[in-house]
């Protein structure tokens, strides 16, 4: 009896490794995350996960882009309900904020911006990419608010810069759990800016 031809040993999907990637940044923290214990997880090796993504750096820039891809679902749909601006506002900023201490998504996010510093072009425009996409649907809001009556007249390029500046200063107190900060009390510090502001 002949044997049946050799099963070829292939990769798992590039989506499972980004999603077990970000699992392990949930439970374990990035400290948790080695290229050794990844491939355990998806049944690969080491070196065949860098194989396919080069470097540690570039894993966790294709979790991040993997995990804004799906933000940037939710965030679309969010920004499509036909509800009043405002409401559309702080959906968005709610959706900006982490959960809590330790929030996977930005965690990864700040040990990203700070690699990012020895990154090459490549990598800082893909990040870029990233904050252009949240940056443009906070302008879009500005100025649909505006032109409805909703908001005071701003220039929503400007305003979005600053709020924005604003959201990534508290999301990094809530995601590093600065003594003092919670996650409701910044979304409440954050919806009375605005009301300060654009009413």
């Amino acid at each position: 009896m002949t044997p049946g031809p050799r099963r070829r040993n292939t990769a798992p999907p590039r989506e499972e490794v980004l999603a077990a990637a970000m699992a392990t940044i949930a439970e374990r923290g990035l400290d948790g995350l080695t290229m050794a214990g990844l491939g355990r997880e998806v049944s690969m090796s080491s070196g065949h996960l860098l194989y396919y993504f080069r470097t540690k750096d570039e894993l966790l820039l294709q979790a991040l882009e993997w995990s804004e891809g799906r933000l940037g679902a939710q965030r679309r749909e969010l920004l499509a309900r036909q509800i009043p601006v405002r409401e559309r506002l702080d959906a968005y900023v709610d959706l900006y904020i982490p959960d809590g201490h330790r929030d996977p998504h930005w965690t990864l996010w700040l040990e990203v911006w700070n690699r990012s510093q020895n990154a090459d072009a490549d990598a800082r425009a893909r990040q870029a990419a990233i904050e252009r996409a949240w940056h443009r649907d906070l302008v879009a809001l500005l100025a649909e608010g505006a032109s409805h009556g909703e908001f005071r007249a701003v220039d929503a390029e400007r305003y979005a810069t600053r709020l924005r500046a604003l959201l990534d200063g508290f999301s990094i107190h809530v995601a590093i759990g600065l003594l003092g900060t919670d996650r409701g009390g910044i979304l409440a510090h954050v919806r009375e800016f605005l009301d300060e502001s654009l009413a």
